[in-house]
């Protein structure tokens, strides 16, 4: 049994100290151990829903996902993010898998659109994503668009 536990929030439903310790979370893995320099307050928080990682009543991992039209023409998600610390325990496979599952109940929707970095390529692809076109850089990042249907 897992020590992970997920919820699925709109953004009205989170508290403020979610949604500060979400962005924590968001700032620490992409601004600071990625060195990438990018608007990630962007606007989109208030559209999408928000999927949660608890362990022991902190937040360890995350993702947002989107209704069709929300973000691209098929529903998707991004913001992918386990707390550095716990990526060992396979947290991300939980995280990725409680997403789909919510795109599914929340949107009723199957087919998903993601812009993955490069490097995670064979994870996605373990959960039925495949390539779609060219990399392209995204925020300085080589990035690929991966749909699964």
């Amino acid at each position: 049994m897992s020590d992970i536990s997920f919820k699925i929030k709109s953004f009205e439903e989170l508290s403020v100290s979610e949604l500060y310790k979400i962005l924590r979370l968001r700032a620490e893995v992409f601004i600071v151990e990625q060195a990438c320099i990018y608007q990630d307050i962007d606007d989109k928080d208030q559209k999408a829903f928000h999927v949660i990682g608890y362990k022991k009543n902190e937040i360890v991992a995350y993702t947002r996902i989107f209704n069709t039209g929300d973000y691209f023409e098929n529903a998707s998600m991004g913001r992918v993010v386990v707390s550095e610390k716990e990526r060992k325990y396979g947290y991300g496979h939980d995280l990725i898998e409680k997403s789909i599952e919510g795109i599914k109940e929340v949107f009723n929707t199957e087919k998903i659109k993601i812009s993955a970095q490069c490097y995670l390529d064979n994870f996605y692809q373990k959960h039925g994503f495949k390539q779609i076109g060219e990399e392209y850089l995204e925020d300085g990042i080589p990035h690929i668009v991966m749909i699964r249907s």
